[in-house]
């Protein structure tokens, strides 16, 4: 008779759920009152952008991420749908470029200027027209530039393909007509080259999104799928949905064989849709209840019972969506290895809830932060639609950490973002080196810097940084919370200069020292 131990050995088994405190919420915050099933949140190192009610059309609002405290009630919104937005997407190769859909059959692709709105953004870069009933939901593609999924109410999925001069597309590059009724999901395997979805009819569908046909379908009965999830490169697929008898559950699935679930779960007996979130790095699965506080979270393992259960995040104040904050955006010196953004309608507030591995030292922690997924394309949408299928090209988190993939494809459009420009051109801040006439320096030009000197300017960049917030690009405060924050992120860069202070005056003791040596042994010789 074999023994088994009572508790698996994991490093993730003490992850808590550690909420922000009241002044890095985001309160007063007008969030929809639709009673779609979506996450109405989306968030990335730059922004989150949330829907709102706006009278005559449907809007979101995109908020600055350090900007928190309360919302001015005049804040500017992304508006120009003429119907209610239903979901919202940033692009993963573009911290600056977000796509929405609504009940007015189109989608838009937005701009989002670097500055602080003055004013409602009515001018969309793109709009998309095709679906002849509302869309419901938008996905980009995890690892091809430009190419954008959209599922509407009149059964059809349709891929775009952005990397065109017209700002109007009317026609996409493929439509996948296989589904007899409305898509309540949709999501990728790692690479792009799966598509998987559940429809209202409650059944799972494994689908070849450049072809369109149908590879596998699950026709069991015992599960209503409303949700669905690859697992990564594990070959599984997770569901959530109801059981026979109406109770919460969620299956395992084979991927090469949707017959009958690998395992079930019953949860619970309420009736709020269920949000499942894969951590593909840490291999661990997070359930977000719609109408309740809890966050479920789970270690997914390739051998039986496959889902063990962790621990469970809960909160009196039920969230009506969530968004969910990549992985180049934590804070890897706390231990952070997920971020949600819950959305409270009961107090037009939205919380950041940060899981953390407990971990005593201050130190990188390599085991619970592998390579991980940049923002940067893998190919492009071509390339993609001609059928060449790629991983994610794959970045370390580590302060100051270059990219570890070969060199990616130009994409089809100059990426905005940080964090996947900083390595490919000079920082920022060398742009206010230029005299009045708007010419750089000539020694700028000519000279390519040192790899060493880059790494120095980006540190002296990062430097500037507290918490994420840019000391030099803030807006002037409004409000006495405000005020105080902006004073207390002064004392801490202060506090800061002085410690790399200290630091440059013990390396310039160092290098006298060694000067001292050096000319020491050269007059003995």
């Amino acid at each position: 008779m074999s023994w088994h131990p009572q508790y698996r050995s994991s490093k993730f088994r003490h992850v808590f759920g550690k909420p922000a405190s009241k002044e890095n919420c985001y309160d007063s915050v007008p969030i929809t009152h639709s009673v779609h099933d979506n996450h109405f949140c989306a968030v990335n190192p730059h922004f989150i952008a949330v829907v709102t009610e706006c009278a005559g059309g449907g809007a979101f609002l995109v908020i600055p991420l350090h900007q928190t405290g309360k919302l001015d009630p005049h804040f500017p919104k992304v508006c120009g749908h003429r119907g209610n937005v239903l979901d919202i997407k940033w692009n993963p190769f573009d911290d600056f470029e977000i796509a929405s859909c609504s009940e007015d059959t189109t989608i838009k692709i937005w701009d989002i200027p670097k500055q602080l709105l003055s004013r409602n953004l009515t001018t969309f870069r793109k709009e998309l027209v095709g679906h002849s009933r509302r869309v419901g939901l938008v996905e980009w593609h995890p690892t091809a530039a430009n190419i954008l999924f959209s599922s509407g109410y009149d059964y059809k999925v349709m891929v775009w393909k952005l990397d065109t001069k017209e700002s109007v597309i009317k026609s996409p590059v493929r439509t996948i007509d296989c589904h007899q009724d409305v898509i309540l999901s949709m999501s990728f395997n790692i690479n792009g080259s799966l598509l998987a979805t559940t429809c209202k009819d409650r059944k799972i569908r494994i689908i070849d999104p450049r072809g369109g046909t149908v590879l596998k379908e699950a026709n069991y009965k015992g599960h209503r799928a409303s949700k669905v999830l690859f697992l990564g490169n594990m070959k599984k697929l997770l569901s959530t949905g109801t059981s026979r008898w109406n109770n919460r559950q969620m299956a395992l699935w084979d991927q090469d064989n949707l017959s009958v679930p690998l395992t079930e779960e019953d949860l619970d007996g309420s009736s709020g849709v269920l949000f499942p979130f894969y951590d593909v790095d840490t291999n661990m699965l997070y359930v977000v209840g719609k109408g309740d506080g809890n966050i479920r979270y789970y270690e997914v393992s390739s051998d039986k019972p496959h889902l063990n259960y962790l621990t469970e995040y809960r909160s009196y104040h039920p969230q009506k969506g969530i968004g969910v904050m990549p992985k180049r955006g934590l804070d890897v010196s706390s231990c952070e290895i997920f971020r949600f953004y819950k959305l409270i309608t009961t107090k037009s507030l939205i919380e950041p809830v940060s899981m953390i591995v407990p971990r005593r030292s201050e130190s990188y922690q390599e085991d619970i932060y592998p390579p991980t997924a940049g923002a940067q394309p893998s190919m492009t949408a071509q390339e993609w639609l001609s059928g060449v299928n790629r991983g994610p090209h794959l970045v370390s988190l580590r302060p100051g950490s270059e990219l570890l993939s070969p060199q990616p494809h130009p994409p089809e459009r100059p990426l905005s973002n940080f964090s996947a420009a900083a390595s490919l051109r000079a920082p920022d801040w060398m742009d206010n080196l230029a005299p009045e006439g708007g010419q750089r320096p000539s020694s700028l030009l000519e000279e390519k810097p040192p790899h060493r000197a880059t790494e120095h300017r980006l540190e002296e960049k990062k430097a500037w940084l507290t918490n994420g917030f840019d000391v030099f690009e803030c807006p002037p405060p409004k409000t006495e919370n405000e005020l105080l924050q902006m004073f207390y992120r002064q004392q801490e860069e202060i506090r800061r200069l002085r410690e790399l202070l200290t630091q440059r005056e013990v390396q310039a003791k160092q290098l006298e020292l060694e000067i001292k040596n050096l000319q020491t042994g050269s007059g003995r010789f």
